[in-house]
């Protein structure tokens, strides 16, 4: 009985070890603070680099880098191109700002929700050469009034 027991407490513990450890590899998300928050109303330019890499233009002035936790095949392509979704929590507290929290979202007419790893303000130099690397653009806002 016993060499049971001490095969499943081993079995528990490596299994513990690897959870921790592969926590902690993730990286750490650091939200950008609310004045820096992306407003989605304000968008009016989107470029789509590759399957989990985005610029934004937000008003004459802010540009952003969004990094995607996943391959989005589909963003860029039909009208609208690239939504953002906030979290419940943006939803209910400032519903127009995308600030790179946990559960915000990028989309588009036929591409389910892909999260958002990472969100950064960019300087223009930046913009400008990733936006020469895009695979699909728009320079009109084509977010909806309302989130869906």
């Amino acid at each position: 009985m016993k060499p049971v027991i001490s095969a499943v407490l081993s079995f528990a513990l490596a299994a513990n070890a690897g959870l921790a450890c592969a926590q902690s590899s993730a990286p750490a998300r650091t939200p950008l603070p609310n004045n820096d928050c992306l407003r989605i109303s304000q968008i009016n330019e989107w470029h789509v680099i590759d399957d989990r890499t985005a610029i934004v233009r937000a008003g004459p002035y802010q540009s952003y880098l969004v990094k995607l936790q996943a391959d989005c095949q589909k963003l860029g392509i039909g009208n609208p191109g690239l939504m953002f979704i906030g979290s419940r929590a943006d939803r209910a507290t400032q519903p127009d700002r995308i600030c790179g929290s946990a559960g915000e979202m990028v989309r588009a007419r036929y591409q389910p929700g892909c999260a958002i790893q990472s969100l950064r303000l960019i300087d223009q130099a930046t913009f400008n050469d990733l936006r020469s690397k895009a695979k699909y653009s728009s320079t009109t806002t084509q977010q909806p009034v309302k989130n869906p």
